[in-house]
């Protein structure tokens, strides 16, 4: 899972001005934003600035409140935008869109509820009510979100979850503080389900530091002396050899966690050959096969030899193929970034938080940071979670083709990170004014066009970064989005060009039958769930291209007669 601790993205500053005492926000887009100058140019095409301060002073119309927020959220989603994101949006071209996704929704949300809850404690009480109208209006949008999107959930009765109950024991014997029980959930496995309403802010689960699984565990076992003078031996492997070993010590502080752990993960690194079939003409194909070389290079580089000259520290029935590969899953699907308080980042595991499945809607969204003054982990909630619910973490903006590689499921809903890339040779020359801000990107993409607002004549459901690209290939004369016979020659080449393109990629994944799918083992049925969507995709961008072209002739069509009757 990838680190997702709390960015300070947005910066408030409370001044009183000495003139009318009014109270204000700053929010500003940090210069160390990676992306930095691509959503300056999106703030900008917005008619902001990097740096806006939201004044307020009192409540003057029952409108204001309301006014006010969305003064604040339209500039906190353009600073939350990640890559993809800030790819496939429409801003330049339609300004009235607001809304990106609810990831970004909810950071945007959030960061606004984090910056009034600092400006409580700096205001003065006359502003106290205002800010108070502001915290309460931002809660109520986030609870908005969070109805739009509630997945539901099916508690399976008849399942044993005695080792679960066992470790969650186990935790409370070691200080871990829970508002959540472990149920089997239709359709998911094991899931963590809320005992009580959790509300924004609420700590659902805190696990404290002494029985996270980190690499200090390596260096006081007798395998480190060993492994540190291994030249370019990573934390993360020293941890995957000595979780393989210490899984079988029934004497382990963490018997108790690997006894709960599950036998087999079912991730696509376990994928037999019927499986990686399903996926021929797939990313995820070369993706596959890449990662299990990688994992087996790394085996017989490393463990045989281990094994043979310190039999009596690497016991080689414990550090089988097999077992190697079950820990390299273990690590993938478990293994979480956590930043300590000195400030470094080290891959850890962390017992019973490994139960919180992951989302397109999650719950939770900020982890990883450790509490310096409570030496814990704490797992708060940015949405409301009802009791009895499932509650969800993000594992991080992943695509199905990660998810199923390194986690081994498709989450439920449309996946905005389900992309395809394309590299294609940058345009020379800087883009025109016109051109959106990710029009120069090394690596264009393209998703479902489903999830597209704008299926115009010019933007026909596709991203604009790349449209804008092949249109700099074939036209080098502004402005390239008015409907001139020109311009519009040139976009029947765009869109033939990226015609030819995804046919080609259409043709080399076969329609499989799927009669059969429910006889499937779990792999292939995965698979063939995988190269659904990759379709699904592709064949949305084959119809918005015909689409297009249509339009596209019936334009010039108009074109035309306009000019012979002028």
């Amino acid at each position: 899972m990838e680190d997702l601790m709390d960015n300070d993205k947005l910066y408030s500053s409370i001044k009183m001005t000495e003139a009318d005492g009014d109270c204000s926000l700053v929010f500003e887009l940090p210069e160390n934003d990676p992306l930095f100058e691509k959503k300056k140019k999106v703030l900008q095409a917005k008619g902001f600035d990097t740096k806006e301060r939201v004044y307020f002073n009192s409540i003057s119309c029952s409108s204001w409140t309301n006014t006010t927020l969305e003064k604040m959220l339209k500039r906190a989603r353009i600073i939350h935008l990640d890559e993809v994101e800030l790819y496939f949006g429409e801003v330049p071209v339609s300004p009235s869109v607001e809304f990106y996704s609810h990831r970004n929704e909810l950071e945007a949300l959030n960061s606004i509820l984090s910056l009034i809850d600092i400006s409580c404690s700096s205001c003065q009480h006359t502003r106290m009510d205002v800010l108070q109208e502001l915290c309460n209006a931002t809660l109520d949008r986030i609870q908005e979100v969070g109805d739009k999107n509630r997945l539901e959930t099916r508690i399976v009765e008849d399942l044993s979850i005695e080792k679960e109950e066992c470790i969650l024991q186990w935790g409370e014997r070691n200080d871990v503080r829970t508002k959540l029980k472990i149920a089997y959930v239709e359709g998911a496995g094991r899931g963590a389900i809320a005992t009580e309403d959790l509300k924004v802010g609420d700590v659902a689960l805190e696990i404290p530091m002494s029985i996270v699984i980190s690499e200090e565990l390596v260096h006081e076992s007798d395998m480190f002396p060993i492994l540190e003078k291994i030249d370019g031996i990573s934390s993360e492997t020293m941890l995957l050899l000595w979780s393989m070993k210490e899984k079988h010590n029934s004497n382990s502080k963490f018997n108790t966690y690997f006894n709960a752990l599950p036998e087999a993960f079912n991730t696509g690194l376990s994928f037999e050959f019927d499986a990686i079939m399903v996926l021929a003409g797939t990313l995820l194909l070369e993706e596959i096969i890449e990662a299990k070389k990688h994992l087996n290079a790394q085996y017989e580089e490393l463990v045989p030899a281990l094994c043979k000259d310190h039999p009596d520290i690497f016991p080689p029935e414990f550090y089988t193929q097999e077992q190697f590969l079950w820990a390299c899953e273990l690590w993938y699907s478990n293994g979480m970034q956590v930043m300590f308080t000195d400030g470094k980042l080290r891959t850890c595991l962390i017992p019973i938080a490994g139960f919180l499945n992951h989302s397109l809607y999650p719950h939770i969204m900020h982890y990883g940071k450790v509490d310096s003054k409570t030496n814990s982990l704490k797992f708060c909630v940015s949405k409301p979670c009802n009791m009895g619910e499932q509650c969800y973490l993000s594992y991080g903006n992943f695509s199905s083709s990660h998810l199923v590689t390194f986690y081994g499921f498709i989450p439920q809903g449309d996946n905005l990170y389900d992309t395809i890339p394309l590299e294609i040779d940058n345009p020379q020359g800087d883009c025109p004014e016109e051109f959106h801000p990710m029009s120069d990107s090394a690596t264009h993409m393209v998703r479902g066009t489903w999830l597209s607002n704008n299926h115009e004549i010019f933007h026909y459901g596709l991203p604009p970064p790349l449209l804008d690209h092949l249109r700099s290939a074939w036209s080098t004369v502004p402005p390239f989005k008015t409907p001139t016979l020109a311009n519009l020659e040139v976009e029947k080449k765009v869109l033939g060009d990226i015609l030819s393109t995804y046919e080609t990629l259409m043709e080399c994944i076969d329609d499989t039958e799927e009669d059969n799918r429910r006889n499937s083992s779990w792999d292939v049925k995965l698979a063939m769930e995988y190269k659904a969507i990759q379709r699904r995709i592709i064949s949305s961008i084959l119809t918005s291209c015909h689409s297009g072209l249509k339009t596209i002739e019936n334009e010039m069509c108009r074109c035309a007669a306009v000019t012979s009757s002028g």
